[in-house]
Order: structure tokens, then C-alpha cells, then sequence
């Protein structure tokens, strides 16, 4: 049984999960406390995931009818993240495997986003081509087994999920942006406007989202308030649609060069209706199978980190004292 921690941003998470039976998966939003700002605070999420982490932990060993005694691993996200949020759920987890005598095993939250997919209602088997969007993430990832996976292409600078929150502040909409814009997109004409994506050139698989805001910066100051008021909805889908665009367009030639039949999506980007739809189509129209796991296995989560500590080496003490964080990186080695 395995009891795994998630802090890498502001949601406070945990999980048990014994076997492919995942018994609990709590998570603790903080979006109330950061909206006031219209972001993440680094120092604000830290101090409450000091606060949420115990209360959180124990909800979720409630919730799955066990005790600490029950557990004989303990997870938690060592990379990337928010360097003190990371820290928080890092310290927790040595404290808790050496309490109980547990081993430890430390896991990248990208690792885990694709670990989501092997869990149930409807779990994939390898190979496949991981699309993983968030807001501090984006990559196309091949996997090649249950541990074992290549790096095909990632961010050079913003991620996608950044890039839409970023725009949807620029258009004036409120925290989170993501889901604002969705949400305008939906009444508005994509055509109206073309906004460039970087790196679109065939046969680089890696992303660039900087310039795209920029030019929406650009031409937003161009407009006169009641235009801007009159098209406010277009922007906002043709901005939506030249991030897509770029995601969608890339993953499917991801998949068609790495030869494989399925095509998987993660990470919190995921819920836009847009990526979801058109991504969708066109693994329909090239005869790939498409697979999203459930909404609540797309966002922070534990159970992710459960599910991919299973495919990794455990650590045993006292090694895993010297386990760190890192805010940097991405996939371990």
C-alpha cells in the first residue's frame, strides 16, 4: 500500500492507493486565497501547505478505512515545482517513512501526470504519445513501457497553460484565466484574428509560447475600447486557437512519427474544451485511439504519484534522507 504526496504548486494532496485500487485521493484547493492576487504566491502556498498538509494526510488514510501502520511506501513530488511548496510535502514524507519505517520513493510530477493514465476507470497499456499541458509544463512525451518513456518535445519558454492564463489577464478576465477564456472562446469567431505560435516548422516537436502573448499585447494596444469591447470574444478564440493549434499539430506528428496507435492527454491544460475537441478529431481522423483520464486525474493529484511510484525503485533508509527537491527539472534520469 502506498501513500503519496503532492505539494509542487498550491494544491495540497494525498492518496493511498493499494494495488491498482486507488482508495483515496484527497486534494485541498488553494485558489480562494490566491485569486485575490490573480496567481500563485509562492510564500502564500508554502504557509498553507503547512497548514493543510497533516489534516489532508489523515483524511485521506480515513477515507481509505487504513492507518499509517498499512502503509509500506510513502511517495511525494521531489521535481518541479515551487521550490517551498515542494519542500513542505518532501519533509513530510521522510517523517513519515521513517516514523512508521517505510521506503520512499521520490517522483517527478510530469512522471506522474503520465502515470495518471494507468489508473482506472479505463487504464492504457504502452506504447503511446503523451501530450502533458499545465500551467507550468507542456511535453510530448513517448512511452515506451510503464517506466521507461522518451522526451520528444517540450517548452522552450512558457507553458501552455501560462500562455492562456497570461492572455486571459491581458484580455481582463478573472483567476483562474484558463477557464475564463475557454468559456469567452466559446461565443467567439477564431477566424477574426491570426496570432503567431514560435518553432512551426515541420519536424521540431518543441513549443514556444512566448511570442504568441506578445503579439496579443501588441494588439490589444492597438484597438479602441469599444472595438475591444464589441470583439473581446474573438480574440480570445482566435488566441485559444493558435495555442491549440500548436499543441494538437505537434502531438499528432509526434505520433505519426514515433508509429504508435494511441494518443494520451494530461495535465490541468486538458480541461480546455477546444484542446479536448480538436485533439480528439484528429486522432479520429488519423485512426488513433484517444485517451484523457478522468478530470480529477488531470489536475495536482497524489494518486498520480501513486500510480508512478509503483513502476520505480524504492529507496531505504537511511538513503532517502538525502532526497531533495528541486524547482527545475522535469523528468528524472
Amino acid at each position: 500500500m502506498i501513500l503519496a504526496i503532492e505539494t509542487s504548486c498550491d494544491d495540497t494532496c494525498a492518496a493511498v492507493l493499494d494495488g491498482d485500487d486507488l482508495r483515496a485521493s484527497i486534494v485541498s484547493s488553494q485558489i480562494e486565497f490566491h485569486a485575490r492576487y490573480g496567481g500563485v504566491v509562492p510564500e502564500v502556498a508554502s504557509r498553507h501547505h503547512l497548514e493543510l498538509i497533516n489534516p489532508v494526510i489523515a483524511e485521506a488514510l480515513s477515507e481509505a478505512g487504513a492507518c499509517l501502520d498499512d502503509i509500506s511506501r510513502v511517495a511525494v513530488t521531489t521535481q518541479p515545482g515551487l521550490i517551498g511548496a515542494l519542500l513542505v510535502g518532501v519533509a513530510t514524507a521522510k517523517a513519515i517513512a521513517y516514523g512508521i519505517g517505510a521506503e520512499m520513493i521520490g517522483v517527478s510530477h510530469l512522471e506522474g501526470h503520465i502515470a495518471a493514465n494507468y489508473l482506472p476507470p479505463e487504464p492504457v497499456e504502452p506504447p503511446f504519445v503523451c501530450l502533458i499541458a499545465s500551467g507550468g509544463h507542456t511535453s510530448i512525451v513517448k512511452v515506451l513501457s510503464k517506466s521507461g518513456f522518451q522526451v520528444l518535445g517540450q517548452t522552450m519558454d512558457d507553458a501552455a497553460g501560462e500562455a492562456l492564463d497570461k492572455g486571459a489577464r491581458l484580455l481582463g478576465l478573472g483567476y483562474p484565466g484558463g477557464a475564463e477564456l475557454d468559456e469567452l472562446s466559446a461565443d467567439g469567431d477564431p477566424s477574426y484574428a491570426a496570432f503567431p505560435v514560435g518553432l512551426d516548422k515541420p519536424g521540431n516537436l518543441d513549443f514556444s509560447f512566448s511570442g504568441v502573448k506578445t503579439s496579443l499585447y501588441y494588439h490589444l494596444r492597438k484597438m479602441a475600447r469599444p472595438e475591444l469591447a464589441a470583439h473581446r470574444a474573438d480574440i480570445a478564440a482566435a488566441y485559444q486557437s493558435a495555442v491549440v493549434s500548436a499543441l494538437v499539430k505537434k502531438t499528432i506528428a509526434a505520433a505519426v512519427a514515433a508509429g504508435v496507435a494511441q494518443v494520451c492527454l494530461s495535465g490541468g491544460v486538458s480541461a480546455n474544451s477546444a484542446l479536448r475537441r480538436r485533439l480528439a478529431d484528429e486522432c479520429d481522423a488519423r485512426g488513433f485511439r484517444f485517451r484523457i483520464p478522468p478530470p480529477e486525474l488531470c489536475t495536482d493529484n497524489a494518486a498520480m504519484i501513486a500510480s508512478a511510484a509503483r513502476f520505480r525503485e524504492p529507496v531505504p533508509f537511511p538513503e532517502y534522507l538525502s532526497l531533495g527537491a528541486r524547482a527545475a527539472g522535469g523528468f528524472p534520469v
